[in-house]
């Protein structure tokens, strides 16, 4: 039972949370203990969203899951953990959610869990349903995130950053999807959007949306490095590990291997080699400078 619930609860998927920290970490204040516990109470707070509308997704879809290749190993699905369970513990999660969020005294923050919350169990009813709108509705989860860590400690977003973050999870989500295409054909029945989508169309936006990221990061770093008081180009250098793990995920996807992406992200050494670069490059410039 405790081994089914951790799996429904999709640990490996709280890779997506860590872009609770991006607006605090560019903003410079993650060096400041206050600061960096109130982005940790948000990340876990986010975690507890993510998880408890997994369980409420894996409830609505068990019967596509049943016949899809892979997701009928699912514990709900393969009925290692029964509805009522799934439910119970899909209500709870999202509340503890909104509670921690709470602690950070400041109600923009619980507010945007709020709004995920009902973004997401939207999309799991009905959006997921819809070609493009499921797109746009992912893709917002991600921003989401990246509001909060924001909202948690008081720092703005630039229209810039919050641009990148956009083309940047539009290009994940678009590519997750053009991966399941080529795994399943024709869709199979297993996601109403794929009968909808082509190949053709979903490597159209996979290009606009990773021009549309790469330029916003490369116009966001040169706007940040004008305001900076070092001289070296960190910010400007940090376009290259940016650069190369764009066109690395893009290769991924090519090859059909981005169905999931937490998946990649975790096994794919040389993406972890360029999230590493970054992080590096990134910090010295702004907390060593």
């Amino acid at each position: 039972m405790i081994r089914a619930i951790l799996r429904t609860a999709r640990p490996k998927q709280w890779l997506k949370n860590i872009l609770v920290f991006a607006a605090p970490g560019a903003a410079g204040v993650l060096d400041e203990p206050r600061q960096l516990g109130l982005t940790v109470l948000t990340f876990v707070a986010f975690c507890c969203a993510a998880s408890g509308i997994y369980f409420w997704n894996d409830v609505l879809d068990v019967d596509a899951d049943r016949r899809h290749p892979t997701k009928r190993f699912r514990p709900i699905a393969a009925g290692e953990l029964s509805l009522p369970v799934a439910r119970v513990i899909g209500t709870v999660l999202p509340v503890v959610a909104i509670l921690l969020a709470a602690l950070t005294g400041r109600w923009q923050t619980p507010a945007i869990i709020a709004t995920y919350i009902a973004v997401t169990i939207a999309y799991s009813i009905w959006l997921k349903h819809v070609a493009v709108v499921d797109l746009v509705t992912v893709a917002a989860g991600f921003v989401l995130r990246a509001a909060a860590g924001a909202a948690a400690v008081d720092v703005p977003m630039s229209r810039w950053f919050v641009m990148c973050i956009t083309f940047g999870s539009f290009f994940i989500v678009v590519g997750k999807r053009y991966a399941e295409l080529r795994a399943v054909g024709d869709g199979a029945g297993t996601r109403t959007t794929l009968d909808t989508y082509t190949a053709d169309y979903l490597q159209m936006v996979l290009a606009v949306s990773c021009g549309g990221a790469l330029i916003s990061y490369c116009v966001w770093a040169f706007e940040t490095s004008s305001d900076a008081s070092s001289n070296l180009p960190w910010y400007e250098l940090s376009i290259v590990p940016m650069l190369t793990a764009l066109f690395r995920y893009l290769l991924v996807v090519e090859r059909g291997e981005g169905a999931a992406p937490e998946e990649v992200f975790t096994s794919d050494r040389l993406l972890q080699l360029m999230g590493l670069a970054w992080v590096i490059i990134y910090g010295a410039a702004v907390y060593a400078s």
